[in-house]
């Protein structure tokens, strides 16, 4: 009885099928945008209908979409983008190609970070043990949107998620240097400084020093800049050298990089630079 019913089941769902491509085929399709995957259902209720070949499903529509969103001569092709990549999801949560691919038709191709971040989202969603994920979506925020409060969100899931790289860490860190959080920015370099010197890594130990040098003369400059407007307010000139704005009270002292040098100081224009930390 169990076999029969099975194919029973089978006949019908073909004949479904088969009724529903007949009406589909009626419909004029130029002038539906997206025609030729619209009609697509959802990843769950298609999962049921390849009768446990969901993987092979997968693929095949795959393989279909990078034809097809690479295909110039449709101009509306990314309309149901995260449509489609949302199917393979479904189909084969594990599919990492897929979510990978899709965010770069995303953010390169279509120029559309938002849908982006929705496919890598459901990746981590799927497989929340996987760094690669928020590491992608941080990225793109950083090189492509110069948004580095979004970056640092996505380093800092990067950071939690088990086997992630070191660099994360420092990229979360930049990332804070970059919104002026010279506070955090700090503590993730002295600590990925320690953890490099612990590990006898000299090229990242290098990398930590100079942004820790870079860090603390953004906040030493900020302090002088600070001092440099009040002594302008109320003599009208910038100071020849930085040591009258502690004899005049607005700043306890001077401060110096840490290297032990004084800052670059211009009296005309009133500007303070460090060495180009970069070059250290």
């Amino acid at each position: 009885m169990k076999k029969k019913f099975l194919i029973i089941l089978l006949i019908l769902s073909c004949a479904a099928f088969m009724g529903l491509k007949i009406k589909l085929d009626n419909i004029p399709r130029k002038t539906v945008p997206g025609s030729s995957f619209i009609y697509i259902p959802s990843g769950k209720f298609l999962k049921y209908a390849t009768f446990g070949y969901s993987s092979l499903m997968a693929d095949i529509i795959y393989i279909w979409s990078i034809q097809y969103f690479s295909d110039q001569k449709i101009p509306n092709r990314f309309d149901y983008l995260d449509h489609v990549f949302s199917i393979i999801a479904e189909l084969d949560p594990r599919y990492f190609d897929a979510y990978q691919i899709g965010a770069i038709f995303a953010v390169y191709d279509a120029g559309d970070f938002d849908t982006c971040e929705k496919i890598l989202n459901r990746g981590l969603e799927k497989n929340p043990g996987e760094w690669i994920f928020p590491f992608q979506a941080g990225h793109y925020a950083q090189m492509l949107l110069k948004d580095y409060k979004i970056a640092q969100k996505y380093f800092k899931k990067t950071m939690e998620i088990e086997g992630a790289p070191a660099m994360a860490k420092r990229l979360y860190a930049n990332a804070a240097f970059e919104q002026t959080d010279y506070k955090t920015a700090m503590r993730n370099w002295v600590e990925v400084y320690q953890m490099a010197e612990k590990e006898g890594d000299e090229r990242v130990r290098k990398i930590a020093a100079n942004h820790i040098y870079r860090t603390q003369a953004s906040i030493d400059i900020e302090s002088i800049n600070e001092g440099l407007n009040k002594y302008k307010e109320q003599f009208g000139h910038y100071p020849e050298e930085l040591i009258e704005l502690a004899a005049s009270g607005f700043l306890v002292e001077i401060p110096r990089d840490l290297d032990g040098n004084e800052y670059k100081y211009d009296p005309e224009t009133g500007e303070v630079k460090s060495e180009l930390w970069w070059k250290r």
